[in-house]
């Protein structure tokens, strides 16, 4: 009894009561964007409002479930945890069901249950253990390769489903990882190939690897202080490619310009690396390794937009890019969820009156697109509430990281932060036409039984560790 007192006492209940908020709020928005005048009372388990409400009275259980819990259990127990999840995730794939194209559900009761949610909270705790164990250090390399593959085994599985949405929120964890230690010029080169990624989808390759070129010649020259030599190279690759495109354009072969400038390149690269060797110039070879690595990247985006990714996913980017134009197609939903929240004004349309809310203009707007009932029907003034709400809800649960005595706690916490974080850029902006609409709920808010679960297993978890940070060591 002491010992539950304890707990009691030493939980932060300023961020249990930002969490009940959310769900709270969410659930008003939920009801809104389903009620229909001939249904039932709050209680209604037909439709979504009243399903909702059930997975709230689950996740109250279960976050005293989460707390019940010793705090050691987490440590001891998250690499068992870990592999039972990773058999869990392989089992979707052969007993579960197919919803929308992926395989990603498991269905028990009526209900459907998404086991990849839960991998986050697991691949937190089991990332936490390894980081922590004895003689880790996260700047040699193998460890390193260790803590990657721990984060990228659950999202390869869930690859197979395919859920690419869940897939790239597994890329949040790099933000625990440099908290951690991990090399910030590593992470400045994972950014720059995020730029990489977009302008090779905006640019036609030969000229980005021109623009590449020019760049790597430029820092080439400065740093050997040598205009003459940058001036040769890039006279040779000139001549090199007018050479290879005289051929190409009298043999009517189909080279496009960037093999050609490939193939231009490939001699001038090979020398320089013969001569970095030869005069251990190792600046000059890391640039051409940026260089190469930049080229292998555009080839590996273009690969993965025509063979990976499927139609839809594909014009879903371009349309966000602004490459393609399909109001009436693949960008139907942002448009109506830009309409939405753009005639809610500055205070809205009034709860329970959003007119594209209840003439369902938006599709899936319960669970991806809940912030457009928001903005349709709270105007900015409830839009700028829900922002201010995650980003203190964020806020807070950093200054718990940080007064974290256990390692074990703060970089779970971080986890948990680095999740929340991403899911929340990624759906706002997807629900304002920002960015792609990948399918990623908005946490604790959003209708859906599986990521209020994951989210509070996530919440409570880190709260327990929190609530147990005198005792916790390691």
């Amino acid at each position: 009894m002491v010992q539950r007192n304890r707990i009691v006492a030493n939980l932060d209940w300023v961020t249990i009561l930002l969490w009940l908020l959310m769900i709270s709020f969410g659930w008003m928005n939920i009801y809104s964007a389903n009620i229909m005048e001939a249904h039932g009372g709050i209680f209604d388990f037909s439709q979504r409002f009243g399903k909702q409400l059930i997975w709230i009275g689950a996740s109250l259980l279960l976050a005293m479930l989460m707390l019940v819990l010793d705090a050691k259990f987490y440590i001891y127990f998250s690499y068992l945890l870990y592999i039972v999840l990773l058999g869990v995730l392989l089992g979707v794939l052969v007993f579960g069901k197919e919803i929308n194209g992926a395989r990603s559900w498991f269905i028990i009761g009526g209900f459907q249950l998404q086991p990849s949610e839960f991998a986050k909270p697991i691949t937190a705790l089991a990332l936490a253990n390894l980081l922590t164990s004895h003689n880790y250090n996260i700047r040699r390399f193998w460890h390193l390769i260790k803590a990657f593959a721990i984060i990228a085994a659950p999202p390869m599985l869930i690859l197979l489903q395919p859920d690419l949405g869940s897939v790239l929120v597994y890329s949040a964890f790099l933000l625990v990882l440099f908290r951690e230690g991990f090399s910030s010029n590593i992470m400045m080169m994972l950014a720059a190939l995020g730029l990489l990624f977009f302008t090779t989808l905006l640019l036609e390759k030969a000229l980005l690897l021109l623009i590449l070129f020019s760049i790597t010649l430029i820092l080439s020259m400065i740093i050997a202080r040598s205009f003459k030599k940058g001036a040769v190279n890039a006279a040779i690759v000139a001549a090199l490619f007018g050479i290879l495109f005289g051929v190409n354009y009298l043999l009517q072969t189909e080279f496009s310009l960037f093999v050609l400038g490939l193939a231009a390149l490939t001699p001038v690269a090979v020398i320089i690396t013969i001569n970095g060797f030869r005069l251990r110039e190792y600046v000059q070879m890391k640039i051409l390794a940026g260089l190469l690595i930049s080229i292998l990247f555009i080839i590996s985006v273009d690969f993965a937009m025509n063979n990976v990714l499927k139609p839809h996913q594909q014009h879903r980017i371009y349309v966000t890019l602004g490459i393609e134009d399909d109001p009436q197609g693949v960008g139907y939903n942002v448009n109506q969820s830009k309409i939405a929240i753009g005639s809610g004004g500055f205070s809205g349309k009034g709860y329970l009156n959003g007119t594209q809310t209840k003439l369902h203009f938006v599709p899936e707007q319960s669970t991806d697109f809940i912030f457009c009932t928001v903005g349709e029907e709270w105007g900015f003034l409830g839009t700028s509430f829900v922002i201010l709400l995650y980003v203190g809800f964020l806020l807070r649960i950093i200054v718990l990281a940080e007064r974290q005595r256990s390692s074990f706690s703060r970089i779970f916490g971080y986890g948990f932060i680095s999740i929340i974080l991403i899911h929340f850029i990624v759906n706002v902006g997807m629900t304002i036409g920002l960015l792609p609409v990948i399918g990623i709920p908005l946490p604790f808010f959003s209708y859906g039984g599986s990521s209020l679960w994951t989210f509070t297993m996530f919440l409570f978890i880190f709260l327990r560790l929190d609530a147990s940070r005198l005792e916790l060591l390691r």
